[in-house]
């Protein structure tokens, strides 16, 4: 068969994230592309969960509140998001569960307009005493704006399978 003609059975790959064999501790998942978070992300993320604070829906009392003098971008959100990009690259299909979360921190805000990239560092695995088909995998996931600056960090325990036999 010559390069042009098509395989009779083209090879598959389906989008999946990592088995818990393929997880590696130490090694840094860089999940692109980004997010850009808009005002109307923020309001409807705002509004959906019942917050009312007005840093995040009322711009002219924003205004007056320093030191931001302005609306910013609900924390719940930017740390869904700051998850949610890795989801693709290492959990998508493997995850049994999220089993915690811990030392979250939001060192700087951010407002509409500006753009979240993540990253991921493999912290710890083992497998599971009591599900002998999974594992635990600790992640740490650090999101960054734009400019580079941390807006947030959370450590973050996983349930995963293993790969299938």
């Amino acid at each position: 068969m010559s390069q042009s003609e098509p395989d009779a059975t083209p090879r598959r790959i389906l989008q999946r994230g990592l088995w818990f064999e393929e997880f590696e501790v130490g090694t840094i998942y860089e999940h692109r592309p980004g997010r850009t978070v808009s005002e109307a992300d923020n309001v409807l993320f705002t509004t959906l969960t019942m917050n009312t604070q007005p840093l995040h829906l009322d711009q002219a009392e924003s205004e007056k509140l320093p030191p931001f003098h302005d609306r910013l971008v609900n924390s719940m959100f930017t740390l869904s998001t700051m998850v949610g990009l890795s989801v693709a690259q290492l959990t998508q299909g493997t995850i049994v569960a999220n089993l915690g979360l811990t030392d979250v921190s939001f060192p700087h805000p951010v407002k509409h307009g500006d753009t979240i990239y993540a990253e991921t560092l493999v912290v710890d695995k083992r497998p599971s005493s009591s599900r002998p088909s999974e594992g635990i995998v600790t992640l740490k996931h650090v999101a960054v704006n734009q400019h580079g600056v941390v807006v947030a960090e959370v450590t973050r325990s996983t349930l995963v399978r293993m790969a299938p036999k």
